[in-house]
């Protein structure tokens, strides 16, 4: 059946079932507003938009609407930290604290920079109550994660850290470059691809936003995975994501002041475009159109597995490279063996495939359940469609 939401944009002809699966999201999938796009060797083959911008259905999704894109924003905080080490001013395996003196502190003299990218650290959460505020400062949250002791030994287990990955990563590329996060990531590598994602949102970009429309609750007897995590107040878990406990709520994440703050490890704001255009750079070795992100050497280190198995925070199984999340059986980036990138809460995703020299971007406002965290169903329908058709 055809869908009744409008389907807009361009579409190669060959990947005709990318958009009946699109639309399809819509009549089946409860999607309200999205955008997916895929560049195949660097050309654009995949850009569509289509929805509301809001969850009243009032306003049409436009070409340039961004959306905020959670942790999909943590592959593209960990493309600052390889393009540094690619050129040769960040070593992954040299202590933190070689670039971040204070962060030495409490037992963590050691800890090598691939840790804060491979979730091994033990820098999972802040463990001092935060204060709402807090949560945009900068200066506030990286003071407390340098004074902090590790959740476990670094290095012997692995936890997702799911807010914590952007200040860590962010303030060692700081000191390194002499540039915050979001403003690196501008200069070095959004600004010269021309790609519409940013981390730190400009207030005159506010009116193309749409607000995140958050999941249902769970159905009485159906698994809440978001409430498990929140059972012990004092578990890793609930620290990681509830720190302060205003931190991932509606009135937060579609707030100015969560839009104009650096927090690399959630708050990202983009298109499908954008993200199909930074992951098609990477996926053919990190250039694209004569603009190098670093070198085809350096790509191994992205989808080369550094972590797998029981995550300390998720509480179930995960894979890692250096920053960026790696298939799983039923939870693919792609069919083949060295896809990687980040999804988002809620299903955004943005991934590259060397073997196929594909990027992907997929962006929405309507969040799906928390079971779905590393692929929501109407991402993995996208991706399967698209390979489908090479």
């Amino acid at each position: 059946m055809p869908s009744n939401v409008p389907i807009q944009g361009e579409c190669d002809p060959r990947f005709a079932r990318v958009r009946e699966v699109f639309a399809d999201n819509f009549d089946r999938r409860g999607e309200v507003g999205a955008a997916v796009a895929v560049t195949v060797d660097g050309r654009p083959v995949i850009d569509l938009w289509g929805g509301y911008a809001d969850a009243a259905r009032t306003h049409p999704w436009q070409r340039d609407t961004l959306v905020n894109v959670y942790s999909t924003t943590k592959g593209l905080c960990a493309l600052c930290a390889h393009r540094l080490a690619d050129q040769g001013k960040l070593d992954f395996e040299a202590p933190v604290a070689k670039y971040w003196p204070e962060f030495a502190a409490a037992g963590k003299s050691n800890i090598p920079v691939k840790y804060l990218l491979n979730h091994k650290a033990g820098m999972a959460a802040i463990r001092a109550p935060l204060k709402h505020d807090d949560l945009f400062s900068w200066e506030k949250v990286t003071t407390e994660l340098a004074r902090q002791e590790p959740w476990w030994e670094p290095g012997t287990k692995h936890g997702y850290h799911a807010i914590t990955f952007g200040w860590l990563v962010g303030e060692v590329v700081r000191r390194i470059s002499g540039k915050s996060l979001g403003t690196y990531f501008r200069e070095e590598i959004a600004g010269p691809l021309g790609a519409d994602a940013y981390i730190g949102l400009p207030a005159a970009l506010d009116g193309r936003v749409t607000d995140i429309i958050m999941a249902p609750a769970p159905k009485p007897g159906e698994h809440d995975a978001l409430l498990d995590l929140l059972k012990d107040p004092a578990s890793v878990s609930a620290h990681a994501i509830a720190n302060p406990p205003t931190m991932l709520a509606p009135t937060t994440i579609n707030s100015r002041a969560w839009r104009g703050a650096e927090i690399p490890g959630a708050n990202g704001h983009s298109t499908a475009r954008a993200l199909a255009r930074i992951y098609g750079a990477v996926s053919r070795g990190g250039e694209v159109d004569g603009i190098k992100l670093f070198s085809p050497a350096a790509l191994p280190r992205a989808y080369t597995e550094q972590s797998k198995g029981f995550d300390e925070v998720l509480r179930f199984t995960t894979r890692f490279g250096l920053g960026f999340m790696l298939s799983l059986p039923g939870i693919q980036y792609g069919p083949n063996p060295h896809g990687f990138g980040h999804p988002g809460a809620g299903g955004s995703l943005g991934f590259a495939d060397p073997d196929t020299r594909v990027g992907f971007g997929y962006v929405m406002n309507q969040m799906g359940p928390a079971t779905s965290v590393l692929l929501d169903p109407r991402c993995a329908a996208l991706i399967d469609a698209v390979f489908a058709s090479l």
